[in-house]
């Protein structure tokens, strides 16, 4: 009988790493929103990958940071859990940039036996590259991956070393599954992404979305702010804003669906622990 391998594995960084780029890039599709803002990601977004021998199930985690908010703090928590309830650590550190603090952190959290990914190679020059791995070194880690998550370069190489490295287990998902969010998760997040990229100076942390509605095609999201300023920015000049957010959104959807957006003034949301729940946060 042939072997069939599985296991879990957490994606870690500190924000911005390019921790939903390597998923995504690994998974050949979207299945985390992408944004240069940092905390993009705020749940455990599972990203499925099945080929003939294996299953492995990824942990696209938020990015470990300094919280200042209920928020921030239930962030970190979820990625301090995916830590330690996987298989496999893959620890990010960007190689454009020097190694800092937060570096310095998430490598010293990451159990001894995580593999080291050192992305962003197409930034920077290969001396630079093994620089940055002289550097990690340090750290005493069990590898270290140079890749880069944009290009795909390095990639292939990581996924076949962590399927190496995973016990005999069995298949958790279904072989045709991708992802474990459901449809009105990734439409709400789909509505984040595109509220960040629009209005991307403007507001940092301070939208949440969430659908309230869904009676195919007809899909109810609401998008909260803390300030009533702050909602004009996303509603824009005439709606052009909000109706821009919904033609880029429903791009991504399945053709025929109709997306109505509402923005909600929630004072404080990121610090209001009903919020949180009320929001899947």
């Amino acid at each position: 009988m042939t072997e069939f391998k599985s296991g879990f594995v957490s994606i870690i960084g500190r924000p911005n790493v390019g921790k939903s780029t390597l998923l995504n890039k690994i998974m050949g599709q979207k299945v985390s929103i992408v944004s240069d803002k940092p905390s993009t990601t705020r749940n455990q977004v599972r990203g499925i990958l099945t080929e003939k021998g294996g299953q492995i199930v990824f942990v696209d985690t938020p990015g470990l940071h300094k919280p200042r908010s209920l928020l921030g703090q239930r962030l970190n928590d979820s990625a301090n859990q995916a830590i330690e309830e996987v298989d496999i650590v893959l620890a990010m550190v960007d190689a454009s940039e020097e190694i800092g603090r937060g570096d310095s952190f998430v490598l010293k959290r990451s159990p001894v036996g995580s593999i080291v990914v050192v992305n962003k190679t197409d930034l920077v020059t290969g001396v630079d590259v093994l620089a940055h791995l002289s550097k990690l070194a340090s750290f005493d880690k069990s590898s270290y991956f140079p890749v880069s998550a944009k290009t795909g370069e390095g990639v292939s190489e990581l996924v076949q070393e962590l399927f190496n490295r995973l016990p005999e287990g069995p298949m958790y998902y279904p072989p045709e599954t991708l992802t474990d969010i459901s449809d009105a998760e990734w439409v709400a997040e789909l509505v984040r992404e595109q509220l960040l990229a629009i209005a991307r100076e403007e507001l940092p942390h301070s939208i949440a979305c969430r659908v309230t509605e869904w009676e195919w095609p007809r899909i109810r999201c609401e998008i909260h702010v803390e300030r009533s300023s702050q909602k004009a920015i996303v509603i824009g000049k005439g709606g052009l804003v909000l109706k821009e957010v919904g033609t880029e959104v429903r791009k991504q959807l399945p053709p025929g669906v109709f997306l109505e957006l509402f923005v909600k003034v929630n004072p404080h949301w990121q610090s209001k622990a009903h919020s949180l729940e009320r929001l899947g946060l």
